[in-house]
């Protein structure tokens, strides 16, 4: 377990790194609504929004940035419109684009921590590969049905996503969002974690999730915390220099 870097003391210098932080988000459904609402609302300085799908009917009971009106519209543009009316101090930089390996360190680099709000394990694993060789923290977080996870990562001081699961499974071996269905309140619920993890490290306060999977059962109302141990041979952070204590 890993405390947040301590920072200067004070409610004002709280709010001005918050200010000054630049936040890559990618997934601007379910999990990505959520947190980027939390976050804008918190005073992020910059929000990037990374998403390459539009806006469909079957999704808008869980994704709370989103209307009807939206249908056929990118989710970062309709996601960017939302929060650029509540909060104007946030400079919000939609990017319809799906992060792949190609391009996933140019989307990513300069950002001080990234948001994993995606929804299949092959971004996921994509997404942790990515923060270990950028150095940048990885807040990541899973839903499906009534159930949901999240866990940070710091890339060289915590354990990683591979280090969990060390591989993706193979297709058709467990159902995605889309397949499973989804409790839209969980996905709030998880998505605001998320997004209070992000302020927690940027602000220096509080304890982080790291070597530990925090998990909910929606349906039985039950938390639980998984203590996790980096594996001195994992593939994709044995090798990686620790993550600075602060920003």
């Amino acid at each position: 377990m890993i405390a947040a870097a301590p920072q200067e003391p004070g409610s004002a210098a709280r709010v001005r790194r918050l200010r000054q932080a630049s936040v890559a988000l990618v997934g601007v459904g379910a999990l990505g609504c959520a947190a980027a609402e939390a976050l804008a609302t918190a005073g992020i300085g910059r929000l990037v929004l990374l998403d390459g799908e539009v806006v469909e009917l079957s999704n808008l009971h869980r994704q709370l940035l989103h209307r009807t009106a939206d249908l056929g519209r990118a989710k970062v543009e309709s996601a960017a419109a939302k929060l650029a009316e509540r909060h104007p101090a946030t400079t919000l930089e939609p990017r319809c684009e799906r992060v792949t390996e190609t391009n996933a360190d140019a989307c990513l680099r300069g950002a001080d921590c990234i948001v994993d709000a995606t929804d299949g394990f092959a971004a996921k694993f994509l997404l942790n590969d990515a923060a270990l060789r950028l150095g940048i923290p990885l807040m990541h977080a899973g839903i499906v049905r009534f159930l949901g996870q999240l866990m940070t990562i710091l890339p060289g001081r915590s354990a990683c996503y591979r280090c969990l699961f060390d591989a993706p499974p193979l297709a058709g071996d467990v159902p995605s969002c889309q397949e499973a269905g989804v409790l839209g309140s969980l996905a709030g619920t998880i998505g605001l974690l998320q997004a209070a993890e992000v302020i927690r490290y940027l602000t220096g306060t509080g304890v982080l999730l790291t070597d530990r999977l925090l998990t909910y059962d929606a349906l039985a109302g039950r938390w639980r915390h998984v203590r996790l141990r980096r594996n001195p041979a994992c593939r994709a952070c044995a090798h990686v220099t620790p993550h600075p204590a602060g920003l």
